[in-house]
């Protein structure tokens, strides 16, 4: 690659990170402008997980589609990989092979020799890292090295910006919380209020005057309708965004990750496999239940610990939300909240099931079913 190649496929990775593209697309695109540049046969770009040990993101270039799912689920944070994702020190190796901490690559998965991995850092936080193997015209050499990093600077900016939308997005959605909030009691709770006072009065009539107790039983069911329709436009197009377009796990994460930073308890989400697609009544469904079984312990359960744990079991996809709070009073096994979450479930052909000791907390466990 000339010069003026080398300029025109570094100013396309830096135009990238300005544009108005997923995040997706932008290391997608620094990955393949390094992978030129470099005159790499392969590359990839690695953004791990916080919480499960796997990559958030992982991007590769010069491997096929056909390939790429015949090599099989992402990778997850070890052997060369997690180096670089603990080491801000980039790393330049003659044969990967010989590094003390390579493991294997699965089957169907290219051979590689030379390699170079460089951290995608930001201060002293270790973002990610790019990896590129297999050099065409010789070996990996400390230009190239320069050149990698300055494509990890790009990287860094991308994924800076990236956290920052999200967090963003973040106060954008409590915004809507109290927007809603607001509504419901503007406007649906004095409806309720006002049917409550025409149903006592009309309980009141219903013995000496039975066509005017008639007249405001009409009120009743008039405000209760206005109500519901009230109630039907606040909640119509609620649908979780994140759950419609990225999956359960996704949202689930986002919403752990913002749940752990506002209040005092630890929460954490765990995922030990790949979670399929459902439909979106029954990703729905998962979605809410959790949100309840969430805001229960970390309302009511004073628990310092809650894990959610998502995973396959048979035929039925599961969520399991976890606490080491007070656990339930007898009692609470009939609350309005359980019931409506035992509704949601089997609503979709799913089932909840409670289990709790008090002292010991309380496990919350949904199934639904994937087919």
């Amino acid at each position: 690659m000339d010069a003026r190649e080398e300029l025109r496929a570094l100013s396309t990775a830096v135009l990238a990170v300005t544009a108005r593209q997923s995040v997706r697309e932008v290391l997608q695109t620094i990955v393949s402008a390094a992978r030129r540049l470099l005159n790499a046969r392969y590359a990839a770009l690695g953004v791990p997980d916080e919480d499960s040990g796997a990559f958030a993101e992982f991007v590769v270039d010069g491997v096929s589609d056909a390939q790429w799912r015949a090599i099989g689920p992402l990778p997850r944070q070890h052997g060369l990989l997690a180096v670089l994702l603990r080491d801000p020190a980039p790393l330049r190796l003659a044969d990967i092979r010989s590094h003390p901490r390579f493991e294997y690559w699965p089957k169907h998965h290219p051979e590689l020799r030379d390699f170079l991995g460089m951290p995608i850092t930001h201060g002293d936080e270790i973002l990610g890292a790019l990896y590129l193997a297999n050099k065409r015209d010789g070996s990996f050499d400390r230009e190239d090295e320069d050149l990698l990093r300055i494509l990890a600077g790009h990287a860094a900016i991308a994924l800076i910006n990236a956290r920052l939308y999200e967090r963003s997005r973040e106060l954008s959605v409590l915004e809507e919380r109290d927007r809603i909030a607001r509504e419901l009691h503007d406007s649906v709770a004095q409806k309720l209020f006002s049917l409550r006072l025409t149903a006592d009065a009309a309980a009141a009539l219903v013995s000496r005057d039975p066509d005017r107790a008639v007249v405001q039983l009409g009120v009743v069911r008039s405000l209760a309708a206005e109500a519901s329709d009230e109630l039907r436009a606040i909640v119509v197009g609620l649908r979780p965004a994140d759950v419609a377009r990225e999956g359960l796990d996704a949202a689930l994460g986002k919403q752990v990750r913002l749940l752990d930073r506002v209040h005092a308890a630890r929460v954490v989400l765990r995922v030990t496999e790949p979670v399929p697609r459902l439909a979106p009544d029954r990703e729905d469904a998962a979605y809410r239940v959790v949100q309840e079984a969430l805001h229960n312990a970390l309302r009511h359960a004073d628990a310092r610990t809650v894990e959610v744990r998502l995973f396959v079991s048979a035929v039925s996809l599961v969520v399991e939300v976890c606490d080491d709070g007070l656990g339930l009073r007898p009692t609470d096994q009939a609350s309005l909240g359980l019931t409506s979450m035992r509704s949601r479930a089997e609503s979709v052909g799913g089932r909840l099931v409670v289990s709790s000791q008090p002292g010991k907390g309380t496990t919350v466990r949904v199934e639904v079913p994937i087919e």
